[in-house]
């Protein structure tokens, strides 16, 4: 099946270059000409584990192509809308690149299309883009919402062993054609769920205000645990043994970040408020997790005071969780304004985002000049007071503490990701603390 995909972002380009691995041909288009001539060259734009491999592959195999215009959508049979929708300052879905899309779309397409809305949308936007879409062309067509359920950091696996495709729509045609584009994908008896295109709309909030609210849940008890001596990662084995709740999105860490779940929980928050209802829980799972992202700061001031002028924090992990690139939304910034605001100075180091969070630093005055990079893990602890982990990236698991100890000025660590066996890091020698573990007091 011919296939044009807007957009290549993390859902765009993933989308694209998966429906390419499974046979069909696939044009991926952006307005941006540096990404496209990037990607044109096989090097994708993002960190993604395999992603490169397959970009190579397929525009190899000439199934995958590039492009800044939209003359594809002309022979295609489905054409995904997979824009950014990004939140406006009041909470709610900024859908202009949606719109510009749908417009463009609309000028090139074929009768009888599939337009497929794969950017996660407000409950509604189907019937708003279908209309705008009529203003701009006389032509028959089908519009799916086919929201997306991929992971940053495992999002290819994802997208080719999906736990289940929703394909929302009016139109039994539509349906099968979509059907047909996924099959290769459900052959081990995934499901492929049709509902109208409002319900599907309402699914992809649902399920990411549901997980958002998994983590703040954990998160709040995690901070109760400090509280009562509890230990969170005995708790969590104890409630993620019951299958009614399972163990998914129940790791306390320093509070959610990236380009889905803050995003997603303002606009349900926003889209409750349009109809006369305030969501109670999806409200209180974003005040958690703001308040998360200061927990580990809280920590470091109650271990050295209020005052932290010449100290010097080591940061391992800048992006909002491992395998990806991503530092939107990652604790990472609050962390670091919070004790640059007190004094302090940062060292850092992240296997891939480096770049992406000195680029995202440069908007904060405060914090121009007292951040430092490094390419090692171990450099970055030279002359630092404290070690602070903030991203769960594996090759933080099992570090050589003796190493970690001779570097630091004294040994101390804040794990704000719960990696490290508490015995043993005291055992070493460590002032040591975590997200809700209990920690026997020395002596």
């Amino acid at each position: 099946m011919k296939v044009s995909m807007i957009g290549t972002g993390y859902v765009g380009l993933v989308s694209g270059t998966c429906f390419a691995e499974i046979g069909h041909d696939v044009t991926c288009i952006d307005i941006d000409p540096k990404k496209i001539e990037m990607l044109k060259a096989g090097k994708s734009p993002i960190y993604e584990p395999g992603l490169n491999e397959l970009l190579e592959r397929n525009i190899k195999a000439k199934r995958l192509n590039f492009s800044t215009g939209y003359e594809s959508v002309a022979s295609a049979k489905a054409i995904f809308l997979g824009v950014g929708t990004p939140s406006a300052d009041d909470g709610r879905a900024d859908l202009k690149y949606l719109r510009a899309a749908a417009i463009e779309v609309a000028k090139n397409l074929s009768e009888g299309a599939i337009v497929v809305i794969k950017s996660t949308v407000p409950v509604g936007t189907n019937n708003e883009i279908r209309n705008l879409m009529h203003e701009h062309t006389k032509k028959q067509f089908h519009l799916v919402n086919n929201p997306e359920f991929l992971k940053e950091g495992s999002a290819v696996e994802d997208f080719m062993r999906p736990d289940r495709v929703i394909i929302g729509h009016n139109s039994a045609e539509a349906y099968a054609a979509m059907e047909e584009l996924y099959a290769p994908l459900v052959r081990q008896g995934n499901p492929i769920y049709g509902m109208s295109n409002l319900s599907a709309e309402m699914s992809k909030y649902a399920a990411n205000c549901f997980l958002a609210t998994k983590i703040s849940f954990i998160n709040e008890i995690a901070r109760l645990c400090d509280k009562t001596g509890a230990d969170i990662e005995e708790v969590r084995k104890g409630i993620s043994s019951d299958k009614r709740i399972g163990g998914h999105f129940l790791y306390p860490g320093p509070g959610y970040g990236g380009s889905c779940f803050p995003k997603d929980v303002k606009a349900l928050v926003y889209t409750a408020k349009e109809h006369g209802m305030n969501l109670k829980i999806v409200d209180a799972t974003e005040v958690v997790n703001e308040e998360q992202k200061a927990y580990v700061f809280e920590k470091v001031q109650s271990y050295y005071g209020s005052n932290l002028t010449g100290k010097i924090f080591t940061f391992w992990g800048v992006a909002f969780k491992a395998n990806t690139d991503d530092v939107r939304e990652t604790a990472a910034i609050a962390l670091a304004r919070k004790l640059i605001g007190a004094g302090a100075k940062i060292q850092i180091f992240d296997p891939v985002a480096t770049e992406n969070y000195l680029h995202v630093m440069k908007e904060f005055k405060e914090c121009e000049g007292k951040i430092t990079h490094f390419d090692s893990k171990y450099d970055a602890l030279n002359n630092s007071d404290a070690l602070i982990t903030v991203t769960e990236w594996r090759e933080f698991n099992t570090p050589d503490f003796a190493e970690i100890k001779k570097r630091l000025k004294k040994s101390v660590i804040f794990d704000g990701r719960n990696l490290y066996d508490t015995h043993k890091v005291l055992a070493e020698g460590f002032d040591y603390f975590a997200i809700g573990k209990f920690i026997p007091k020395k002596g």
